[in-house]
């Protein structure tokens, strides 16, 4: 098959609850068009030298390499950008083994190695200025403005991520053992959803510490605490809370007047957490609009590898958040 005029280009989100990789073509002009998706399960590992950088490759080589051969025989990829969770912080590791990987396997000379908040930002709102808070097992807020970039939180789910899946499931399970103890502040409905999840509530450590992937254990509570929001005080107290934390981030970030857009997998608990959301949103920042992303950090991935297949990215590169080669 005769290949795009662009070319093909790669999109991976490394996020904390899984793996996805696309590949799609690209215009002359740089824009995405449809391609093909693949899903790996599970987080990719973290440890004392960051995010583990051989297991990412070892994941990403073999699924893209499957893409490449569905789009025929011909098929080169002339970019590829990588969004990676905790890429800021811990991605070390990253940023010194993957292009030159990419290089071997592809023969990639353009790429881009983005924090998952860049790639969720550019998925919201392409590349003009704004805010974008993505929360899912992590939260960060990210605003652009004037050629830079502005970040609050994503410090991970044991020094922040306030408001996360992580951070509502943690409360959540706190809420479910203090009503075990038969402590004030605890929630029988939480409790009994804790044990249907999870088995016997005295068990509960054992099940979450030693987990490598704990905070995705902890965020796959979330949902429950969301669900029993409705009729429960200590659940609604939660997710108000949690709104509260998120709008705070974003309101540091927010360029004046400019769009606030939510993006990430929390936000699919719809109503019983976005209505405080937006509540807390119109007290801080008055006047702003606030919208649901149609696009995701996947999206925001292969449109940043598009833009640098063609020459012409938008977003301002910074050490950490958007390294480009």
């Amino acid at each position: 098959m005769s290949g795009p005029a662009g070319g093909w280009v790669l999109g991976v989100d490394s996020g904390g609850s899984g793996l996805r990789i696309a590949l799609a073509g690209v215009t002359g002009s740089g824009a995405v068009e449809p391609g093909w998706e693949t899903v790996t399960d599970g987080p990719v590992r973290t440890g004392g030298a960051g995010i583990d950088a051989e297991q990412l490759l070892e994941r990403v080589l073999p699924a893209a390499g499957s893409l490449l051969a569905r789009a025929g025989a011909a098929a080169r990829v002339t970019a590829v950008c990588v969004g990676a969770a905790g890429m800021a912080t811990l991605g070390a590791q990253l940023r010194e083994r993957l292009p030159a990987a990419l290089g071997r396997e592809f023969g990639v000379r353009r790429w881009a190695l983005a924090a998952d908040a860049v790639t969720g930002y550019a998925g919201a709102l392409g590349e003009r200025p704004g805010a974008v808070v993505a929360a899912g097992t992590g939260m960060i807020a990210l605003g652009m403005d004037g050629g830079r970039w502005r970040r609050a939180d994503g410090w991970g789910h044991l020094l922040g991520d306030s408001g996360s899946g992580a951070w509502i499931g943690q409360r959540g399970l706190a809420a479910a053992l203090r009503a075990y103890d038969g402590r004030t502040g605890g929630s029988s409905a939480l409790l009994e959803r804790a044990e249907l999840m999870f088995g016997p509530a005295g068990g509960l450590p054992g099940v979450v510490y030693p987990r490598s992937d704990r905070a995705a254990v902890l965020a796959s509570f979330a949902p429950e605490v969301a669900a029993c929001a409705g009729n429960d005080e200590v659940a609604a107290g939660i997710l108000t809370a949690a709104a509260l934390e998120i709008a705070r981030s974003a309101a540091v970030v927010a360029p004046a007047g400019g769009e606030v857009a939510l993006t990430g997998g929390l936000f699919r608990m719809g109503d019983p957490l976005l209505g405080p959301v937006r509540a807390e949103l119109g007290r801080l920042l008055p006047g702003a609009a606030v919208t649901r992303s149609t696009g995701d950090p996947l999206a925001g991935a292969l449109l940043i590898a598009g833009r640098i297949a063609a020459g012409g990215l938008r977003l301002p590169p910074d050490r950490g958040l958007l390294e480009l080669g």
